[in-house]
């Protein structure tokens, strides 16, 4: 490679995992306004975040330290809903698995810059950025690089803001960037989050949804005080949704410990959204007309919306 070259490549395509056809059955699932009811919480005082700089991109991590809540799955999707209607996105991925990759059919395995180069060398951060099938959306890639990162930099001035720096001379190209972060609150999310503007949270449905959300939320408020003055919440989205008794409850107690920032609609348990990263291909692509397809295009809309960026990519 040209050392003075900063063109983005072209990503090679991942080979399929598999290839397997999958049965769907839709069922009723009721209104919001008649899921179950639960106690009274206590709502979470978490803080709104503040407007993006003019002339740079939003920063948003999906973050929940709390695995399996489909944080890889909501940063592929809204990504892509949101770059097919024109608003320029670039994904990075802080998980060592690399899964992001995967969801968008490329193979990790031949990616030399990724998001390791972005906090060990910021001078190359340009050259990190690879192209996708998808118009306006760029791709980090994570991978099992980033394992012991953490042990490497521990030593190292400001490391909390290593991230950032490497961000910074992307900023002015992009409209959004999300950053899809692994499920713990190491010194990778924490430079995430000194990174962002703001974050959204994913909660599952499902009882200990709310575990962990505590511990988050004081994470969040800790890191305005100290590294970010600026972080708050832009959205706290309902992920693995089924229309039980069940998960009505918690889906109700999700509303009311964050009675101002859930944004909906809450995401159907689906058999599309499961099978789409076998094919390398976002719900938008695989099976926009399924229920998952239709929740994360209605939740990208809502976002685009709240981003501000319905005006003027339309």
């Amino acid at each position: 490679m040209d050392e003075d070259d900063t063109s983005i490549p072209e990503a090679a395509p991942a080979p399929l995992v598999i290839d397997v056809e999958f049965v769907e059955k839709e069922i009723s699932s009721p209104q919001f306004e008649e899921l179950g009811q639960a106690e009274i919480r206590e709502p979470l005082n978490l803080p709104r975040a503040e407007k993006t700089h003019a002339g740079k991109a939003r920063v948003v991590s999906v973050i929940n330290q709390k695995g399996g809540v489909a944080k890889t799955t909501t940063v592929i999707n809204v990504a892509t809903h949101l770059a097919i209607n024109g608003v320029k996105v670039l994904v990075i991925d802080c998980d060592s698995q690399g899964n992001c990759a995967t969801g968008f059919g490329i193979d990790k395995s031949r990616i030399r810059y990724g998001t390791r180069t972005l906090m060990t060398s910021p001078e190359d951060s340009i050259r990190a950025r690879h192209a996708t099938a998808i118009e306006n959306l760029h791709l980090i890639v994570g991978d099992r690089s980033l394992v012991g990162i953490e042990d490497e930099l521990v030593s190292q001035l400001g490391r909390e803001r290593l991230l950032s720096e490497g961000l910074e001379p992307l900023l002015p190209h992009y409209d959004l960037i999300l950053i899809d972060t692994p499920p713990s609150l190491g010194l990778v999310s924490i430079n995430a989050l000194v990174a962002s503007d703001a974050v959204v949270i994913p909660v599952q449905t499902e009882y200990f949804a709310l575990e962990g959300l505590a511990l988050l939320a004081s994470t969040i408020r800790e890191i305005r005080h100290r590294l970010n003055p600026r972080l708050g919440v832009d959205a706290v989205i309902m992920t693995m949704h089924a229309p039980t008794l069940l998960n009505g409850q918690v889906a109700a107690q999700v509303r009311e410990t964050f009675p101002d920032l859930v944004v909906d609609p809450p995401i159907r348990r689906n058999i599309r959204l499961a099978e789409a990263p076998s094919h390398g291909t976002p719900i938008h692509i695989h099976a926009p007309k399924s229920a998952g397809g239709q929740d994360y295009a209605n939740l990208s809309n809502a976002l685009k919306e709240l981003w501000g960026f319905g005006e003027k990519n339309e």
